[in-house]
């Protein structure tokens, strides 16, 4: 099937603008896998549209010779609003200035009213069951309406994503190594996609608890098998990943190149697309609980002062990093000091040097829980 590439508007929130989604969709409608992939739902995450840039230009090839065997959905830019929130030259791209808060938090449970709406059509067949809550999902986003901009963009990228078989949702971090978020269902059956990337990190839980984008789709099977438990065969179905294509400031042709060769290859042994992927490369890490990952706060304001590189391992009681207070009347006295309470890897690490008092520090991935880890597990 040739390429097709649909403009889906956004409606105008004041007269005389209008944004739009722009997707590129590979392959026959209802073909099985299906892929869905966007970049950037932080706007501000530059290395993920590089990233899809690439891929798309592999993909646009691979159509060309008629190597698509499955259906493949790709975003590149999956939050235009975000990336025209401008303020004085600074780009803020994580948060909807509007009031609408975080654009990758709370977004709308699927489990909703979906135990109603299946219940009675569920059987012993675990792949029409599938089938079954995929339509009843689908039907639901069919019959929503969304007046503004942002719950628009959340419905329609919900309903280009809603029955795919792969959900990969593109990001970056601040400073920070390659790393992937993966479900536990998906691991280690979804090892080949950080071993493709060249993961240094892969961080697993069952449920973060920031109702992030891509988690929905997972989640909505999740909560159906442990609601019925063995009256009906629910599978996990869906395999979704956060990708973190490294730090904001790693945007760079040849990291794109790499990134969008990783994504191709990791399709190919998926089987959405014809074609030797060659051999798969070495996983670089195990995985490790997202609950055993140590984000580290600023427990005061002032001048960060780092004690480790991004890469860095780690033991616990390791000086990580200094607050410094510059208005101290004794110097000596002006440091605060931050320690890690776990062994790791230091995954991430913020890039301002000004902190305010709990402020993301760094991330370290760490194999143990923690015990303060409970509820939400992202950082905002």
């Amino acid at each position: 099937m040739a390429k097709k590439i649909e403009r889906i508007s956004l409606g105008s929130m004041s007269p005389g603008t209008e944004r739009h989604l722009l997707v590129h969709r590979y392959g026959k409608s209802g073909a099985r896998p299906k892929a869905y992939i966007q970049a950037s739902i932080h706007a501000d995450e530059i290395p993920a549209m590089m990233a899809a840039h690439h891929l798309i230009r592999l993909l646009d090839e691979a159509e060309k010779r008629g190597e698509i065997a499955g259906e493949i959905v790709v975003v590149p830019v999956a939050n235009p609003i975000g990336l025209a929130q401008n303020v004085a030259g600074t780009h803020i791209g994580r948060s909807d200035i509007r009031g609408g808060g975080n654009f990758n938090r709370g977004w709308p449970d699927l489990f909703e009213g979906l135990v109603e709406a299946v219940e009675s059509k569920l059987g012993g067949d675990a792949e029409r069951n599938v089938a079954v809550i995929r339509e009843a999902i689908g039907r639901r986003l069919a019959g929503m309406h969304a007046e503004a901009e942002f719950p628009r963009l959340r419905l329609e990228l919900y309903r280009l994503a809603y029955d795919a078989d792969i959900v990969l949702d593109m990001h970056c971090d601040d400073e920070a190594l390659m790393h992937i978020y993966l479900t536990n269902d998906f691991w280690p059956s979804g090892a080949d996609l950080a071993a493709e990337t060249g993961s240094r990190a892969v961080f697993l839980s069952y449920e973060s608890g920031g109702q992030s984008f891509e988690e929905q789709f997972y989640l909505a099977f999740r909560k159906l098998k442990l609601h019925f438990g063995d009256r009906f065969p629910i599978p996990p179905t869906v395999l979704t990943s956060t990708i973190e294509f490294r730090g904001q400031f790693d945007v760079f042709d040849d990291l794109g190149i790499h990134d969008g060769k990783a994504l191709y290859r990791f399709l190919q042994r998926r089987g959405l697309i014809a074609g030797d992927p060659g051999p798969l490369p070495t996983l670089l890490c195990e995985g490790t609980p997202l609950e055993g990952a140590d984000y580290m706060r600023a427990p005061k304001g002032g001048i960060l002062a780092y004690h480790v590189k991004v890469g860095d391992v780690v033991r616990k009681g390791d000086l990580v990093a200094e607050i410094i207070d510059p208005l101290a009347e004794d110097q000596s006295k002006a440091r605060t000091e931050m320690r890690a309470i776990t062994d790791g890897l230091v995954v991430s690490r913020c890039s301002k040097k000004l902190v305010a008092p709990g402020e993301g520090i760094t991330m370290i991935a760490g194999k143990e829980h923690l015990s303060h880890r409970k509820g939400p597990l992202l950082s905002d």
